[in-house]
């Protein structure tokens, strides 16, 4: 499970999601795909769902959605107890995402970014560690968001 990503797209992502993929295994990494499988139309919430069950349930230890513009991905993901995703359009703010936030799913948008920045961001996203410290307290807020309703 260490090395277990939990991968997913809408039809607008799936070319660059296969890449992701292809790029993942060539590092050693081990793939869940969770969709969709083509360009055919589809909405894109039932994928981040997928991914984000599979890393909330322990499955994967990071997701990765990809969309037109990430931003649905992440606005769906985020909707996850547990989840902290960023949709990030470049290598600082995916490196940041995990030293300051925590971040357990990246969130990518193919007609925003080429394959090649895309892929540094994978590689930048997994690579860096939580920074820990007084980030901890931060991250524990947003976690404790996860169940406070407005009334």
């Amino acid at each position: 499970m260490e090395k277990t990503i939990a991968v997913g797209c809408d039809h607008g992502g799936f070319s660059l999601k296969v890449d992701i993929i292809s790029h993942l295994k060539s590092k050693g990494y081990t793939v869940i795909d969770c969709g969709t499988d083509s360009e055919k139309s589809v909405d894109y919430p039932v994928f981040a769902d997928k991914v984000c069950k599979a890393v909330t349930n322990g499955e994967a230890v990071l997701g990765i959605l990809v969309c037109g513009t990430g931003i649905g991905m992440s606005i769906a993901a985020n909707k996850h107890a547990g989840i902290r995703a960023a949709c990030c359009e470049n290598t600082f703010s995916a490196r940041m995402t995990r030293a300051h936030n925590d971040a357990n799913v990246l969130c990518l948008g193919a007609r925003v970014i080429g394959i090649g920045l895309a892929l540094d961001m994978v590689d930048l996203f997994l690579d860096t560690p939580f920074m820990g410290e007084r980030h901890t307290a931060r991250v524990e807020m947003l976690n404790a968001l996860d169940y406070k309703k407005d009334n």
